[in-house]
């Protein structure tokens, strides 16, 4: 599966600005869907897990039933065949030290914030962080290898 971050627009299949019930159509094609908190309708955050490897969108959905920003959670399979591109990079599978400095390069403005531990790019409405405790692969230094967490939303990002 090829997954696409386009800034300002969405994520893959999702579209910010999508009504609810037809983002539920697509979530329901691809995966497992549950509801935070429990209930059939917005407001709230919808999982979709793909469970052939343990990969997740989380769909967030206010009051008015539109899609406002969708989080994206790293496939924990090393082998999965799930490519996540932001810019022609692979977010998931380029080192988090090399993919910051591309980003740059490709002209991304790209802030960190040390007390949230957030690569931000604020003026897209995207950010990076490596989030999760589950044991993902680590460098020399014990310190997370890859990024684990993409945020594409409509509200400001930190």
């Amino acid at each position: 599966m090829d997954v696409e971050i386009q800034p300002h627009v969405g994520v893959g299949p999702f579209r910010l600005g999508m009504p609810f019930d037809e983002a539920m159509q697509i979530a329901r094609r691809l995966g497992r869907v549950s509801h935070q908190p429990g209930g059939e309708r917005p407001p709230g955050r919808y999982v979709v897990n793909l469970e052939d490897s343990a990969f997740q969108f989380v769909l967030s959905f206010p009051q008015d039933g539109t899609l406002t920003s969708v989080e994206l959670w790293r496939f924990r399979a090393e082998d999965a065949d799930i490519h996540v591109t932001f810019d022609g990079l692979d977010v998931f599978r380029t080192p988090s030290e090399q993919l910051v400095p591309r980003m740059e390069e490709r002209g991304h403005s790209v802030v960190y914030d040390d007390d949230f531990g957030i690569h931000a790019l604020r003026e897209l409405k995207v950010s990076f962080a490596n989030n999760s405790s589950y044991e993902y692969p680590v460098d020399e230094e014990g310190d997370p290898l890859y990024f684990d967490y993409v945020l594409i939303t409509t509200g400001p990002v930190r």
